[in-house]
């Protein structure tokens, strides 16, 4: 293998680097993936929700045989104390089709199936292996070093996480700052399917998916996550990373408390745990995006390039992996076209991201981590929103409180004005 050029050796078989592999075979090139797991999906630890619309511009009906677990048509945010919850649950009952629509997906599957897709394509698949640096002549990279092995082509694809090392080597990512990502564990519980369709009251086929703020973290920057696939549920915590140490409980603890909560418990009480996993995910949004995506001979896409937006109420990054891979393939296929893989022809790429809904959507809410990053919303507001919801609905003969006023009072045992004033502000301007 040493001895032979591939057109394109791509690392990592998430979703970004399975779809530009992909991409590519499928222009005749010579490609070679190179996968650290056992198999793709095998070490992927998404939530995880993908959101279809670029799948289907990749391969229009791919949901009809693709391993999917259920169409999302509940939306609920829960703002949650020790012991109680606000629920704010949305089902649109609109039959989106595959454009529009998303889905519960386990990545161990979902990746498995893409893998045979772009084997199928003509994909060269090396599981097992993992890369240890880029090799680089004359200021350009030139192939990969695996264990000792050199391999070589014409450009490398960086798609190996969040926690791109590859990509750092290389001065196109910085190290990582704590506040830029969070840790998330995750667990897969199996229920059985007429279960779950009972305690979330859907039908076969379709799903919930549950963002919490507030008591998963104690307070923490981050929250809990559940998502119904077909006969199991995922639950997890994700953290950040610059508030570890802040409370006295550690981040696996905090995924114990959150399955025992009052309003979480009854779903998977039953349940038999299938899988327990943990992993870094980018929180810092489109600041966190490097100023290049591309050098002498590479270029890096979804997790490795950041390309994760939060917005609370909703977490993206499967269809910008997908989207990423796409456009880096063309890229390369045009720098094929042109004999040229320097940074100058790579560029290309650059531009193709600016001009997509990845940029568009990231540049939008780029000032979300900011609001994010605001104690307030993990600490007061799911206790002041309890507090109010107790006296809304508690009938004990007494006199009834004014409530406007009653929250006047929370708010102002917790903050000041001026602070106040900060927090509305930083929320106008992420909004």
């Amino acid at each position: 293998m040493s001895e032979e050029k591939f057109d394109a050796i791509v690392v990592g078989g998430g979703l970004a680097g399975l779809t530009a592999a992909y991409c590519l075979a499928q222009a005749e090139m010579e490609v070679l993936l190179i996968e650290r797991g056992d198999f793709c999906g095998s070490k992927n630890v998404t939530g995880g929700r993908i959101y279809t619309h670029s799948m289907e511009k990749l391969m229009p009906g791919f949901a009809k045989e693709a391993p999917l677990e259920r169409k999302i048509t509940k939306e609920r945010i829960a703002l949650m104390t020790e012991t109680g919850a606000l629920n704010i649950e949305y089902a649109s009952g609109k039959d989106d089709d595959d454009s529009t629509a998303s889905y519960s997906v386990l990545r161990s599957k979902f990746d498995k199936w893409f893998a045979e897709k772009a084997e199928e394509a003509g994909v060269m698949m090396v599981p097992g292996i993992r890369v240890d640096e880029c090799l680089i002549e004359d200021g350009k990279v030139v192939g990969i070093n695996a264990g000792g092995e050199e391999m070589y082509a014409d450009v490398v694809i960086l798609a190996d996480g969040v926690n791109s090392l590859l990509s750092q080597q290389l001065g196109l990512k910085k190290e990582l700052e704590p506040h830029q990502v969070a840790v998330g564990c995750k667990e897969v519980i199996q229920l059985d399917e007429e279960v779950i369709n009972q305690r979330f009251n859907v039908k076969n086929g379709e799903g919930t998916a549950v963002l919490v703020a507030g008591d998963p973290t104690l307070g923490n920057i981050g929250g809990g996550f559940l998502y119904t696939n077909k006969d199991s549920i995922s639950i997890g915590i994700v953290a950040t990373c610059s508030d570890i140490g802040r409370v006295d409980v550690s981040i696996p603890d905090m995924l114990e408390r959150f399955k025992n909560h009052p309003s979480v418990e009854p779903l998977i009480t039953g349940g038999v745990p299938l899988e327990y996993s943990a992993h870094l995910v980018p929180e810092g949004g489109f600041n966190m995006i490097p100023e290049k995506l591309y050098a002498d001979g590479v270029l890096i896409c979804g997790d490795a390039a950041a390309f994760v937006v939060n917005l609370g109420y909703a977490v993206r990054g499967m269809d910008f992996a997908v989207e990423s891979g796409r456009l880096a393939a063309e890229a390369v296929i045009k720098a094929k076209e042109a004999g040229d893989f320097s940074a100058r022809t790579l560029s290309l790429y650059q531009q193709l991201v600016e001009d997509s809904f990845i940029y568009t959507d990231m540049k939008q809410y780029r000032n979300f981590p900011k609001l994010l990053e605001r104690h307030e919303i993990f600490n007061d507001v799911p206790e002041i929103a309890d507090m109010i919801m107790d006296k809304l609905f508690r009938v004990d003969g007494r006199k009834p409180v004014s409530l406007p006023m009653f929250a006047v009072d929370e708010i102002a045992k917790r903050t000041t004005a001026q602070k106040l004033l900060d927090l509305v502000m930083v929320a106008l301007d992420a909004l």
